[in-house]
Order: structure tokens, then C-alpha cells, then sequence
């Protein structure tokens, strides 16, 4: 798997999301959207590597996690992210719901359509969503 690979699972992701969505499935679309940040983020790091480029042990461990705050740690974009966070509009706010998905939501069968569609706007916002913001950077 390569940058490009992620960079389309993550559209991928985001159109099985959506379809979630119209069919009423809140908890699936919900743990869908968490995977479009993941494979985003995934793809910001892979595109700091070499085609010719041994990886180090360290951040390839460190590359197969879930965790959004542990991927934006490795990713070289975590500090143009805080910056963006900084600038006072919704992004923060955005990243803040976005950051609190972990993988264990495929276990939740609970989630609200408030709960679903507040993520996605987290993530789809035209100005301020962290994947629209992510994907014009990885």
C-alpha cells in the first residue's frame, strides 16, 4: 500500500460513509468517517517516505495504529494542523470531534444520526473540515 493507495481508500471510505448515511445507518457511517481522517493522515506520512527509503522500525510500529492522535504525531503535517487549529474558526472545533473517534466505535450500535452527521460535517466542512483540509495536503 502507497500514498496513492490511501489517498483513494480514503474516498473510498468517504462514499461508503455517505452511503451510510442515506440508508440511516449512523453507527457504520460513523466508524466509516473515522477511517477516511486515518487513511488521510496514513497517506501525509507515506508521502514523507522514499520510494528507494528503508523505513525506520519506530514510525513504521507507529504507522499501523488507529489512533488519529498517534498517526497526527508521526505525520510531518501535525504542525501545520496546530497552526490551522489556531486560526479561530471551526477547524478547531471540527478537529476536536474528529480526534475523539477511536476503531472501537464498531462496536457501538448506539450512535445517534446527530451524533453521525455532526462528524461528517466535522470532516466535509467546505471551510473548515479536517478531510477537506487533509486532502489538499497528502
Amino acid at each position: 500500500m502507497n500514498r496513492v493507495d490511501l489517498q483513494q481508500l480514503a474516498e473510498i471510505r468517504l462514499a461508503d460513509a455517505e452511503a451510510l448515511l442515506a440508508a440511516g445507518r449512523w453507527a457504520g457511517a460513523f466508524y466509516m468517517l473515522g477511517y477516511v481522517v486515518e487513511c488521510a493522515l496514513k497517506a501525509s506520512i507515506a508521502a514523507q517516505l522514499g520510494p528507494e527509503e528503508i523505513p525506520d522500525r519506530k514510525l513504521v510500529n507507529e504507522f499501523y495504529t488507529h489512533r488519529l492522535d498517534g498517526l497526527l504525531k508521526i505525520s510531518p503535517l501535525r504542525p501545520t494542523l496546530e497552526l490551522r487549529r489556531a486560526e479561530g474558526d471551526a477547524f478547531d472545533a471540527h478537529w476536536n470531534s474528529v480526534q475523539n473517534w477511536t476503531e472501537a466505535s464498531r462496536y457501538q450500535c448506539d450512535i445517534s444520526e446527530e451524533h453521525a452527521r455532526h462528524l461528517y460535517t466535522a470532516i466535509t466542512d467546505a471551510n473548515a473540515g479536517v478531510y477537506t483540509w487533509l486532502k489538499a495536503r497528502c
